[in-house]
């Protein structure tokens, strides 16, 4: 039986960036993908510029409309509009055609993709690690990337915990040209009514990615405010091509990211920033960490450079995510002035650590001041 050097569970985002950074050192890699690509996936898919600088050498990013326009609003009041005169703020995508052009970069380098196929267990030996398939054959690798999502076979193994778990719900609006015009470059984030909750409208070409994101537990609340959101956007009468809802895990810091010869990346790891879920950014920068790990025969680099790259914005995250909850006043507050638009382009853009900007003095001020008023305050959608 062939044994090869690298086997990656899962073909999104991270594990295509595992494949491919190890592939093109030489690595004899596979990818076992459950689905076919193009496959659709349920995510906002916004690039911020970090998303983008991690694929650039790889890929030309199929950008459905480019995000100059920013409009907040608080639980559907007090709109502010901010516009990024020097131009691109997010890339947005469509999942299917983005992962697709990841997949075929990994098999240029090197990679072989295999599809339709479900891993439905590990297991470690002396030399490797046996993977069962779910009809019954297995796979034999040195070291297996688990990029199978939080609920999959590889967190399981790898024994993944989480601090923080939400709901989120989003749909897939086909859009006249009417709405197509009035929503072009431009992108609506609503401070939500639920404790950390938000809604996004993304725009793309021909369609609309409309969503909210709130704490897991709250299904039937959370479910209002999507139904009362795209409502009072006037959007409720189009017929949607998808309604999906999923979780989004983050992990806790004591989380092991690697057991044995098995390393998780991207949500199978639970890297994502807790303020956004933004996720995609740490899913292409973790999957080409686990690869380059494997491609040097390091695989404990791999956690030492996830604690030092990634983990500091997930702990910024948290910090902001802890003052969103209690008073989303204040962050609506602070990103209408001109040092709080500016922190959030350089977020959108990807210049500076996550961390640096929270450490900002807008950000700063604004968790100062949210440490002195009561806590949090609930609305009905």
């Amino acid at each position: 039986m062939t044994v090869w050097e690298l086997a990656v569970i899962g073909g999104g985002p991270a594990g295509l960036s595992a494949a491919y950074a190890a592939a093109r050192r030489g690595v004899r890699t596979l990818v076992l993908e459950r689905a076919a690509h193009p496959r659709y996936k349920t995510c906002g898919g916004g690039l911020t510029g970090t998303s983008v600088a991690a694929v650039a050498t790889r890929i030309e990013v199929p950008v459905q409309d480019v995000v100059d326009q920013v409009t907040f609003t608080l639980r559907g009041r007090r709109p502010i509009t901010r516009r990024h005169r020097p131009g691109r703020l997010v890339s947005m995508v469509r999942r299917d055609e983005f992962d697709d052009r990841l997949r075929a970069a990994a098999v240029a380098a090197g990679a072989e993709v295999r599809e339709r196929v479900t891993v439905r267990a590990l297991e470690q030996t002396p030399d490797g690690v046996r993977l069962r398939l779910a009809d019954a054959t297995t796979v034999l690798a040195r070291t297996v990337v688990g990029a199978d999502g939080s609920s999959g076979v590889s967190a399981r193994h790898v024994g993944v915990r989480y601090r923080q778990v939400d709901l989120g719900l989003e749909l897939e609006l086909p859009v006249p040209p009417e709405q197509q015009a009035r929503w072009r470059r431009r992108m609506l984030l609503d401070w939500g009514p639920l404790p950390g909750s938000y809604a996004w409208v993304f725009p793309k070409g021909d369609r609309l990615t409309v969503g909210v994101i709130a704490a897991r537990g709250e299904g039937e609340r959370t479910r209002d405010y999507l139904r009362g959101f795209v409502q009072r956007l006037g959007l409720a009468g189009l017929p949607a091509t998808h309604d999906t809802g999923h979780l989004t895990r983050c992990r806790a810091e004591d989380s092991p990211l690697r057991r044995g010869r098995v390393l998780v990346a991207g949500d199978a790891a639970g890297l994502l920033e807790p303020w956004s879920r933004e996720g995609i950014s740490y899913a292409l920068r973790s999957g080409e960490l686990a690869g380059e790990a494997v491609a040097e025969a390091d695989l404990a680099g791999y956690e030492r450079a996830v604690q030092q790259r990634l983990v500091p914005s997930i702990r910024a995250g948290y910090r902001l995510l802890e003052v969103f909850s209690r008073r989303p006043e204040i962050l609506h507050l602070t990103v209408g002035t001109p040092p709080g638009w500016r922190a959030f382009t350089r977020f959108c853009q990807g210049h500076g650590d996550f961390g640096q900007l929270v450490d900002g003095l807008p950000v700063r001020a604004a968790l100062a001041l949210a440490a002195h008023l009561p806590g949090p305050r609930t609305h009905r959608p």
